[in-house]
């Protein structure tokens, strides 16, 4: 085994995961592939599947897992706060309404980028606050991607269900209206990293006496816009609005 590090049972599972960039992989395969023996092969890829560093396919053949992306997009994420200040800032003034960037953290969300409405009544939401992931248009984008076991955990005491998020996908951004608090509409949308995985959520939010109880037909074009700029500074070709949910409100 080449590059070995001298802690036998990492170098193995290191082992397993560059044999899965090549693709979906069956038990039979991933032990020619790797060398090593059957049954070790099959304890540690169980063991990887656990901590979600591997994952199965329909096929039942393991691939690389959904935790491994969150890692990537992680280490992505100095760039991401770089260019937000501008781009929250932009959507800010093209909407007249507060701005904010959410990222997903275990089973919350936490706002880490903001650009607040400078006058008037407004939605303030602090830079470093944590809110829940059952509530808000943001908390739906973060979840519409979510592998099935996942979204479906998450869906449990959610104010959204399944159908709605299946909407957001279709569409790309997500609206709530007083969900997070009674008289707070808002509008979201999601942030991807080069591999088109979910790494952010986009926002604006106010009082619904301004942006109504449909939201999305009035900000939704912004939104998207914005988190397609963001995306796009990530190294995203696509469009960042693509297939997003949820929101905060």
């Amino acid at each position: 085994m080449e590059n070995t590090s001298g802690v036998g049972v990492l170098d193995k599972a290191t082992t397993i995961l560059g044999a899965l960039e090549a693709g979906p992989s069956s038990l039979a395969a991933l032990v020619a592939a790797t060398g090593l023996a059957r049954p070790t092969v099959h304890r540690l890829a169980v063991a990887l599947e656990r901590h979600r560093m591997v994952a199965r396919d329909l096929q039942g053949r393991f691939v690389l897992g959904p935790r491994l992306g969150e890692l990537s997009a992680a280490a992505g994420e100095d760039r991401l706060l770089g260019v937000s200040g501008g781009v929250l800032a932009r959507l800010r003034d093209v909407t007249g309404e507060s701005a904010q960037l959410y990222r997903r953290q275990g089973e919350a969300r936490i706002c880490v980028a903001a650009a607040e409405r400078l006058s008037g009544l407004r939605d303030i939401v602090p830079v470093g606050v944590t809110l829940p992931m059952q509530v808000g248009a943001a908390a739906q984008i973060l979840l519409a991607w979510e592998e099935p076991e996942r979204l479906h955990r998450g869906l449990r005491g959610a104010r959204f269900t399944a159908t709605a998020l299946s909407g957001v996908r279709r569409r790309g951004w997500a609206q709530s209206v007083g969900e997070r608090e009674p008289h707070v509409a808002s509008v979201s949308a999601p942030v991807r990293a080069p591999s088109g995985q979910v790494v952010a959520a986009v926002s604006v939010s106010g009082p619904i006496e301004r942006l109504t109880r449909q939201p999305g037909a009035h900000y939704s074009q912004a939104v998207v816009e914005a988190a397609t700029r963001l995306s796009a500074a990530l190294g995203h070709g696509g469009q960042g609005g693509q297939g997003g949910q949820g929101g905060r409100g």
